[in-house]
Parts: C-alpha cells; sequence; structure tokens
C-alpha cells in the first residue's frame, strides 16, 4: 500500500465499522418491534396502512384492504390491522371499497418481496403478524439503510475535506439523523433518503472523474450510470411527492455536467414516473393520488327542492332526477357540511350490482348534484368524524408552524442540532469550489427552502408537523443532500480544537434525539414529551 493510501485505508475502517454498529443497531430493533399490544409488528396507523396493501396484494389480489382490516384481535375486540390512513371508493368492480392512501409504487415494490417470501416458506403476514413483518422488514429496510450509509460514505470520500470532517459525515449519517429510527417500521423517508443518496453519489463520482486533471484521461460513463441515477432520482419522488422539485433539478445539474447523460438520465426517469402512475391507476382506477381526492367532482345536475326539504322528499327528487331515474336503488347519508352521500346502485349488463358514489348539496333554490371526489368522506372517518386531536387538528399560525418545525417541539435545528451548520455550508459552498459542486449547492438550496416554504403554506388540516412522528418528517430526504453541504463546514470547525468541540456536541445533542426515538418512530419528539411533562404546551399543541 502506497503512503498517501493508508490515511484513507484508516477512514474506510472507520467507516465500515461505524456502518456495521448502525446496521446491527437497526436489525437489533427490527428483530423485536413488536405493536403496543403485542400481537402485530406494526408500530402505526401510517405503518399498518402499508401492511394491509402488501397483504391485500399478494393474499387477495387486489389493492382493496376491506379483508385485512376487519382482521380482530384474539379477544374480538380491537381490529389490529384497521388504520385511520385509508380512503373509500368505488373499485373496478363496481363495488365499494377501502384502499390505502399512501403511494402505490413502493408498497407493490414491497408486496413483490413479499409474494415471493410467501410462495417460498408458505408464511403470510395475516396469519403470522409478528413475524413476517420482522423478515421482510431485514430483507428490504437493512439493505436500503445500508445502501443510503454506504454511499454516504462514498460521497464524503469525493468532496474536498478534512480526514475529521469526514469521519464526522459517515458518523452524523449513522447516528445523528432520524434514518435509524425510520429503519425499523415501513415508511416511505428511508427509501427516499436512500435514493437521494444514490443519486448525489452518481452525479458526484461522475463529475470528479470527468475533471479529473490527474489522469489525463477524459471519462465518458456508458449509459447504464446515467440510468440508474434518473431512476433513483424519480423513485425519491415515489415516495416523496416534493422531491419532483429535486428531479428536475437532477435534470438541470446532469444536464449540464454532460448533455450525453439525457437519453439514460430521462429513461430512468420516465420508466419510474411511468410506474408511479400506473400502480395508481391500477390501484385506484385514477391518474391522481387518493390525496388529490378530496373535494368536491363534476356537476352533474341542478335538482329543484322544496325550502327546508325532509329526507323523503330529497330521495323523492333524486328518484326523479335525470341521473337516477334508472337506479335501482338510492340511498342517502347526511354529512357534516349540511349536504347528502348519495349511493346509487343499478345492474350491469351482466346482471352484477354496480355502485356509483354522488354527492348532493344546497346551492340557492335547488340542489346541485355532483361526482362524489372526496375519498377520505366516509362512514367513522377519522378525518371527517371529529375524532382528530393534538397535532391532527393542523396548527392555525403559520408563524408558529414555522418556529416548530424548525427550532420549536418537532424542530428539524432543535431536535437534530447538527443541521445547524448546514446553512452555513451552503453559503460556502455557493461561493467555493468548482462550478459543479456550486451548482449543486444552489439546487438543494433552492430545493430546501422550496419545500419548507410548500409545507408551511398548506391549508390548516395539513399543518400537523408530520403527525405523531419523532420529528419533521417531511423533510428527512434531504438528509444526504444536507450532510452534503455540512461536510466542508465541519472541515473548517475541525482546523481548530473549540471547533471540534462544537461539531462533536452538535452530533452528540443529534444522537440524543435519534437514541429517544429507536423503540418507534411513531411518537412525540422527546423535546415536546418533556414539554409537556412539564405543562409547557399552549392549546395549539394539545387541543
Amino acid at each position: 500500500m502506497r503512503k498517501h493510501e493508508i490515511p484513507r485505508q484508516h477512514r474506510r475502517n472507520t467507516y465500515a465499522i461505524m456502518i456495521v454498529a448502525a446496521l446491527a443497531l437497526a436489525a437489533g430493533r427490527i428483530s423485536v418491534v413488536t405493536s403496543r399490544e403485542g400481537d402485530t409488528a406494526f408500530l402505526s396507523a401510517n405503518d399498518r396502512s402499508r401492511w394491509c396493501t402488501v397483504a391485500a396484494l399478494v393474499e387477495d389480489g387486489t389493492f382493496a384492504i376491506d379483508r385485512p382490516i376487519s382482521i380482530r384481535s384474539a379477544d374480538g375486540k380491537r381490529r389490529p390491522w384497521d388504520t385511520i390512513d385509508k380512503v373509500r371508493h368505488v373499485g373496478a368492480d363496481g363495488q365499494l371499497h377501502h384502499y390505502s392512501s399512501k403511494p402505490t409504487l413502493l408498497v407493490t415494490m414491497v408486496a413483490g418481496v413479499y409474494g415471493v417470501v410467501h410462495h417460498t416458506t408458505g408464511l403470510t403476514l395475516t396469519e403470522n403478524p409478528v413475524y413476517v413483518p420482522r423478515l421482510l422488514l431485514l430483507l428490504i429496510n437493512l439493505p436500503v439503510l445500508a445502501l443510503f450509509l454506504v454511499t454516504i460514505a462514498l460521497i464524503v470520500e469525493v468532496i474536498g475535506a478534512s480526514d475529521y470532517a469526514r469521519r464526522m459525515g459517515v458518523a452524523a449519517a449513522c447516528f445523528g439523523t432520524m434514518m435509524l429510527p425510520f429503519t425499523i417500521s415501513l415508511n416511505n423517508h428511508l427509501f427516499a433518503a436512500a435514493a437521494t443518496s444514490l443519486t448525489l453519489w452518481l452525479y458526484l463520482r461522475a463529475a470528479d472523474k470527468m475533471t479529473d486533471s490527474f489522469s489525463g484521461m477524459t471519462y465518458h460513463p456508458k449509459f447504464a450510470p446515467w440510468f440508474v441515477a434518473g431512476a433513483s432520482a424519480a423513485f425519491a419522488v415515489a415516495c416523496e411527492l416534493p422531491a419532483l422539485s429535486m428531479l428536475a433539478l437532477w435534470t438541470v445539474l446532469f444536464a449540464w455536467l454532460n448533455p450525453k447523460s439525457m437519453p439514460g438520465f430521462l429513461t430512468g426517469a420516465i420508466l419510474v414516473l411511468v410506474g408511479i402512475v400506473g400502480t395508481n391507476q391500477w390501484a385506484h382506477g385514477s391518474l391522481r393520488t387518493p390525496y388529490a381526492h378530496r373535494g368536491v367532482g363534476e356537476d352533474l345536475e341542478s335538482i329543484p327542492m322544496p325550502s327546508d326539504p325532509s329526507k323523503v322528499q330529497i330521495q323523492t327528487a333524486l328518484e326523479h332526477s335525470q341521473t337516477l331515474m334508472a337506479a335501482e336503488k338510492v340511498e342517502l347519508r347526511e354529512l357534516h357540511d349540511g349536504g347528502y352521500e348519495v349511493l346509487a346502485e343499478r345492474f350491469s349488463p351482466a346482471n352484477e350490482v354496480v355502485q356509483t358514489l354522488y354527492k348532493l348539496r344546497p346551492s340557492g333554490a335547488a340542489w346541485t348534484l355532483s361526482v362524489w371526489d372526496d375519498w377520505y368522506d366516509y362512514p367513522g372517518s377519522y378525518w371527517r368524524s371529529g375524532k382528530r386531536r393534538g397535532v391532527d387538528l393542523g396548527e392555525p399560525s403559520r408563524v408558529a408552524y414555522l418556529f416548530h418545525a424548525t427550532l420549536g417541539y418537532y424542530g428539524i435545528f432543535s431536535l437534530t442540532p447538527i443541521w445547524i451548520l448546514v446553512p452555513v455550508g451552503m453559503i460556502a459552498g455557493l461561493r467555493h469550489g468548482p462550478g459543479y459542486m456550486r451548482r449543486l449547492t444552489a439546487a438543494i438550496a433552492l430545493a430546501s427552502v422550496v419545500c419548507l416554504i410548500f409545507y408551511i403554506a398548506r391549508p390548516e388540516i395539513d399543518r400537523n408537523y408530520g403527525g405523531v412522528s419523532v420529528c419533521f418528517r417531511w423533510m428527512l430526504w434531504f438528509a444526504p443532500l444536507w450532510l452534503y453541504c455540512l461536510v466542508p463546514e465541519v472541515s473548517s470547525l475541525s482546523e481548530k480544537f473549540h471547533g471540534r468541540c462544537f461539531t462533536l456536541v452538535l452530533l452528540g445533542a443529534s444522537a440524543f434525539s435519534v437514541a429517544t426515538s429507536l423503540s418507534s418512530p411513531w411518537q412525540s419528539p422527546w423535546i415536546y414529551r418533556f414539554a409537556s411533562f412539564l405543562g409547557w404546551l399552549g392549546n395549539e399543541m394539545t387541543r
């Protein structure tokens, strides 16, 4: 081994030790993960929603989750598979069904792995809801975490930084972000971060080789690396829709780096985007995700009504309307907003019952009959029945929401203070370094600001800090991008003893938050819990 390669090998050895330790921690937690009741390995409504779809796809051949959510516990008092993260709409068979509200591509891929396990071993999720989920998490989440950590180690080696800063970057990835807690549950955030990390590494690797003047050789990567980069960038969108902003920026960055990258990059991206749209169409019969079905659909007919009509008068008027005249049966359900859900049943040419939902609402002297497009409004819906509580009620003040999402109870900087170095690193990265790195830093800064503004600008019902979770989880997929910005700043600080001490304190505080979250990612942050214990929480956080 050459003398100049010895420090690099020492760093790699350190990386390997930290990565193996992080993977072992995750594997250990997965091996014993159990619900509060002890009869499943599901930790929240969020992951139950995904597990229901995985089980239904393999065991029932459908995206409809009616059977899983109806499963009862041994004492018959609970439904351990039930979830609030579901919607209801008419399926391809013409009948009303419940479906998971989660994006479809990821759960379809997980179902593929489960299908192999099921057909190989004969084990089923619904009959073994403790050990089969653990096995699948070990087979899926653990390699994805490994991909995230290994690509971070490769990224810090490409960045021009001190030996200390590179080690600190990998340590932060292993123990200073919330990736570790989210590894023990089926969720989208780990996958989005790993996909983003892979794209980042491919970009830096290509740029580094193309600008390498030491070898005197020009690097022209083949189709495959560009294809993988495009596919991974688009897959992040499949897991985190706001990552669409970064996909657009990645396209510009790769095109600027090498225009010849575009055929491969765009092919990979388009293939994944087709998978996103195709699986959503397969699951829901719609090109729009369930999140987009929250309102009133197309107006169909204006129906005259007497003033203050009774339910019988409304029923009669509907049965004589043009839209519902041919219906065999019409049922009404009064809604919270004063309107009605209208369920019409007809017979198909094959003499099968076909159901259609409409919404009827008062509109001046007449009532308007519209296509039903609020998939979240169904009997017993958590989102429409007044059952929402705590953070799920939404934060009325956008100023308060911004504060708690950044510096408060759910704060990006208060929970993982290692990120305090990121804005400073971004400013430095915009001023120094080769052009491809400055462009990358600008793209990361722009995407970070755009996504944060997007979440702050959401309606009140959506301003819930990501629900009951250990952090402001919607920004977790930025972890590899922020680590990229952080490492050079750590390198500058590491030149002095007090700078190193400062970075160690930040890492230690971040690791503390991670440690408090290892039992489950689906719990309130430790700051929130401690403030609750002290009685500091205002009505806006507890109502």
